[in-house]
């Protein structure tokens, strides 16, 4: 039960922390006047912090799942 709370709870709440730093990019973009480019930029680094996260849950699927 401990296992399982740990691997859904992270999972849950660092979607919900992505979630809330989408907003406040978004935020961020527009009251500093960032433009399409500066915008852009901003989403670029935070997909790459998401990216990341996504990659690490495959990684560790497949480590488990004894596929690599």
């Amino acid at each position: 039960m401990d296992a399982w709370l740990t691997d859904y709870g992270v999972t849950i709440g660092v979607g919900g922390l992505i979630l809330f730093m989408v907003f406040i990019v978004w935020d961020l973009a527009r009251r500093s006047n960032a433009g399409k480019f500066g915008t852009l930029i901003l989403f670029i680094a935070l997909g790459m912090g998401i990216l990341g996260f996504l990659i690490k849950g495959v990684i560790t699927y497949l480590m488990e799942s004894g596929g690599v």
